[in-house]
């Protein structure tokens, strides 16, 4: 099955469980009831699968990263619970991706933490608080690319950069007109 069918097949299972609310409520819980068994099913499978190739020496490191390397593979151990590479490793992973798609200017996002309760912590690189289009797009990509890779993380919470010491040198907007309103009509500074 190739990429493209698979991705397809997925699409089509959420287009029939959303199909199947038509038949209510009752219908609904049915369709996504069996859809978890299934699920559970498989997931069970994998695990022993898992279990088996280790017993027999079967599951090294270069195993498991080629599974992790196979998207269709490293979906199913997502959701399953059983991914070799940790939470953190997985959502650097992802951050390089998004460093690496052209116009992204994603280079300096840095992972602060991931939190117990699943939450990411980032910082933002310095220089995007003046472009909020370039900010939004940066996080849009950020946040696409961790839920993918992480799907367990509950909240991702971007920290702006600290101001360059020294900076300043942009000046506030109402700082200008401040001095426009404090000019007599002739231009000249009325003494306050």
């Amino acid at each position: 099955m190739s990429e493209a069918d698979w991705r397809a097949a997925g699409d089509r299972v959420e287009t029939l469980i959303a199909a199947s609310a038509a038949g209510g409520a009752v219908a609904r819980e049915r369709a996504e009831e069996l859809v978890r068994l299934v699920a559970d099913l498989y997931g069970e499978g994998l695990t022993r699968l898992l279990d088996i190739a280790h017993e027999h020496g079967a599951l090294t490191d270069d195993v498991l990263t080629a599974l992790a390397g196979d998207d269709l593979v490293a979906s199913l151990l997502l959701v399953h619970g059983l991914h070799p590479d940790p939470v953190d490793t997985r959502i650097e992973r992802a951050l390089a991706e998004v460093r690496a798609q052209p116009g992204s200017h994603g280079g300096d996002v840095e992972l602060l933490d991931v939190g117990a309760d699943g939450v990411v912590r980032l910082r933002m690189p310095a220089g995007h608080d003046g472009c909020g289009s370039t900010a939004a797009t940066l996080r849009l990509a950020v946040e696409g690319a961790i839920e993918a890779a992480a799907p367990e993380v509950t909240a991702i919470e971007f920290e702006e950069p600290a101001a360059a010491p020294g900076g300043g040198s942009v000046i506030p907007v109402s700082a200008l007109f401040s001095r426009i309103a404090a000019a007599g009509p002739d231009g000249a500074r009325v003494a306050s």
